[in-house]
């Protein structure tokens, strides 16, 4: 166990719902072609979108440091994109290195070469040149991407352009589970895997309270618990009460900051509401929901539990003691305590694995296969797995089958089973909340 951070800034955006929000369309996440969509909106390359080392606009109003950490910008150091400067540049009469300077490129003498290699006799090289147009980054956004990131308030409360706070179905459909939560297009993944975890782990936490406000049965109020831990993104003990209204993209009706995997089912949304409530100490059932980015996942559990979190961090550990971590908190390989963990700000080897920086994951559990040991993770994304890493694809089944279900590795729906010595090397930190 290690001592618990000073702050953490765990998160990133939700892709594919940043993307919807800002097409008003909706889209196949989990269609073969659906990076196509994310690369064309995002205006990002797929293979760089999950490293904050490349600017992607999914890690907007964060700044990596040196040591590969990440802090908070400022608001003034975010811009919006100038409408003047997306031209794109002619590149068609390009014919040695020296025309280059007429695109706006300095000192070709410090331009680094990116690869270069022996083609049939001819060289060819493939050049690493500053970009060239004023695209969108995590410094530079457009105004669309800037208001559902950052939507200001109005008279009426928080509602950012083009969306409305409206009532879309039944706090619960059935029951509580883990796969419930869909990360929304807000970098508040910590929070959302640590609803995840408690309603895999610790299910009965997770509960509709509400009263009647009014004659009517549509007047009412939902309430939920809160507990003060400390340092960022906290705020005193109470009681927070919230409505059933959530935040809806008005071109698609679809919701645009956390939803739930079972279509017409509110809890998740209305959890992530009340935390931006209970965080932003306001009275008004209009919370901004953008304040929730970025946090500490193991605390968000804490703050929701009223246990304590405890942190281990995976670079002073061997990848079998870190397996030992999760059989410690577990019961028939699945975890009893709930449990998260989350990946390094950048890294060489995030490029083409999609497993994404700075993101918060949750722990479901362990299990052994052909002399491997693997971690149990779930994406609160709902979907992107692993690329060809060590990863088991088959049917796990945890504890009593006739009390919980088998998770199916199967699939692109966000969980999946990495092999440890992967998951020492992709993540920095794995915590127990108990």
């Amino acid at each position: 166990m290690d001592q618990a951070p000073k702050e953490l800034f765990v998160g990133v955006i939700n892709p594919y719902a940043l993307t919807e929000a800002i097409t008003g369309r909706t889209f196949d996440w989990k269609d073969a072609k659906s990076y196509q969509i994310l690369e064309e909106t995002l205006e990002t390359n797929y293979a760089e979108l999950f490293d904050i080392k490349f600017n992607s606009p999914l890690y907007a109003g964060l700044q990596l440091n040196s040591d590969n950490t990440v802090k908070v910008m400022k608001s003034d150091d975010i811009k919006i994109r100038a409408a003047d400067k997306l031209e794109t540049v002619n590149l068609s009469n390009i014919k040695t290195l020296n025309d280059l300077s007429g695109t706006g490129i300095k000192d070709l003498n410090s331009i680094a070469v990116k690869n270069a290699r022996l083609d049939k006799g001819d060289v060819k090289v493939v050049l690493n040149i500053p970009k060239l147009n004023n695209t969108i980054s995590n410094k530079v956004l457009s105004p669309s991407i800037k208001n559902i990131i950052f939507g200001m308030g109005n008279a009426n409360g928080w509602t950012p352009a083009g969306t409305s706070w409206s009532d879309r179905g039944n706090f619960f459909n059935d029951v509580t589970e883990y796969n419930d939560p869909i990360q929304g297009a807000v970098a508040n993944c910590y929070f959302i895997a640590a609803i995840s975890a408690i309603a895999w782990a610790d299910p009965y936490t997770i509960q509709h309270k509400v009263r009647a406000t009014g004659t009517g049965e549509t007047d009412r109020t939902n309430a939920i618990q809160f507990f003060t831990k400390g340092g960022g993104k906290d705020a005193a003990t109470r009681l927070v009460e919230v409505t059933d209204n959530t935040i809806i993209n008005s071109s698609n009706n679809n919701p645009v900051y956390c939803r739930s995997n079972d279509a017409g089912e509110i809890w998740p949304a209305v959890y992530e509401k009340a935390f931006a409530k209970w965080i932003t100490n306001v009275n008004d059932d209009k919370p901004d929901i953008s304040k929730t980015a970025f946090g500490d996942p193991a605390k968000a559990v804490a703050q929701l539990t009223n246990k304590t979190p405890y942190y281990y961090y995976t670079s002073p550990r061997t990848a079998l003691d870190l397996f030992g971590v999760v059989r410690e908190n577990s019961m028939s390989c699945k975890t009893i305590n709930p449990m998260v963990a989350w990946t390094y700000g950048s890294g060489k080897d995030y490029t083409g694995s999609n497993i994404v920086g700075n993101h918060a994951y949750t722990v479901l559990g362990w299990s052994t296969f052909n002399g491997k040991n693997y971690i149990i993770l779930r994406n609160p994304w709902g979907v992107t797995e692993p690329n060809g890493l060590n990863s088991y694809q088959g049917l796990i089944s945890f504890f009593d089958g006739s009390f919980w279900r088998p998770i199916n590795m199967i699939g692109n729906d966000g969980v999946f089973a990495l092999e440890i010595n992967s998951f020492k090397n992709y993540f920095e930190a794995l915590a127990v909340t108990k």
